[in-house]
């Protein structure tokens, strides 16, 4: 009976210790997930960069069943769906036209104020290979990396919105981590208005809106656009509509799905810091008006500290002793005798 019991013990002990290990192997394998590690960000673009063409392959059949699976149903509606077409197009040449005229004013303006014009903008074109979809993480894969001059934080778009931005670059692939991501934040601007807010992602289809002030009171409908704040995103960039209300909060409806996205745009728009030019004397404000530069203030005279001397004591004048009457010389001459005594 003892050597039964033992043999039991043993047996849980000896099981205990697998869970154990797959315990710790988890627990190990989360915090290498989670670590900012570059060594594990090149072996994942080196593991992309080798497995893209396997991807790309292997993508092909599935891009075709999924369009042969999502015409069947409209096969019924073909009708309805060209004539819906038909008045869509009709308007979109009226916008189109109002669009074209308004460009043109816009430019007239420019050139009369002289306004800078914006920065172009470069940009690849790439097609999606491969999608992520975890619980944490929104990604896709590009078949595009450092050969053709992608770099993390440029801008993916498509042709009716943006879907995210690169955070990773292979040589020849790229990971982008979506709108919608829970680690997504944007700069975004509310038009009409203005309004300044940032755009923060929380793995729904709906990215939220945090307004930077607290007395704007957005209307559903409103036009959300990248910002451009840090110049890494261009600015004006469509993102989407606004929904929701100031109680419940605002959330952003993207414009662009990036599950039904296949090609897509890859923009590159980072300014380039400059350096002003040191002014010389001749750049100074008086001397370009013709007129003789400033001299340099000269330092005010510190005054001597003031000392109160004594007052001087005045003294009465003093008399001066009589002199005694002068002695007549024995060469004086004598006055001469009048003669009127002799007479």
């Amino acid at each position: 009976m003892a050597n039964g019991t033992w043999k039991i013990a043993r047996n849980r002990s000896g099981a205990q210790l697998p869970i154990a290990l797959l315990a710790a192997l988890a627990i190990a394998l989360i915090l290498i997930g989670k670590a900012q590690n570059p060594i594990f960000d090149r072996a994942r673009t080196t593991v992309t960069d080798w497995a893209s063409p396997v991807l790309r392959i292997a993508r092909a059949p599935l891009d075709g069943l999924d369009r042969w699976m999502g015409s069947i149903g409209e096969i019924f509606n073909v009708y309805q769906e060209n004539l819906r077409l038909k008045d869509e197009n009709a308007r979109l040449r009226q916008w189109r036209n109002a669009a074209v005229a308004l460009e043109d004013r816009v430019k007239r303006y420019q050139l009369l104020l002289r306004a800078v014009p914006d920065p172009k903008l470069s940009s690849v074109m790439a097609r999606v290979i491969g999608r992520s979809n975890q619980p944490f993480l929104q990604t896709m894969i590009l078949d595009a990396g450092k050969a053709q001059g992608v770099k993390p934080g440029q801008a993916v778009i498509d042709q009716r919105g943006m879907i995210g931005r690169i955070f990773l670059a292979g040589n020849y692939t790229s990971w982008v981590i979506l709108l919608t991501d829970l680690n997504s934040r944007i700069p975004v601007n509310i038009e009409p208005g203005n309004a300044q807010a940032i755009m923060a992602g929380d793995n729904s289809g709906a990215p939220l809106l945090d307004l930077l002030s607290q007395r704007v009171v957005l209307k559903p409908g409103a036009q959300v656009v990248s910002s451009g704040d840090g110049g890494l995103l261009p600015p004006g960039l469509a993102i989407g509509t606004v929904v929701g209300n100031s109680v419940s909060g605002y959330r952003v409806v993207l414009l662009a799905d990036p599950g039904a996205s296949d090609d897509v745009n890859i923009v590159d728009f980072k300014l380039k810091t400059e350096q002003p030019p040191a002014t010389t004397a001749n750049e100074l404000p008086a001397t370009a008006a013709g007129l003789p530069p400033a001299a340099p203030p000269q330092p005010a005279p510190v005054a001597a500290p003031l000392v109160h001397a004594a007052a001087p004591v005045v003294k009465p004048p003093t008399a001066l002793p009589a002199s005694p009457p002068a002695k007549p010389s024995a060469n004086a001459q004598e006055p001469p005798a009048s003669d009127t005594g002799n007479e």
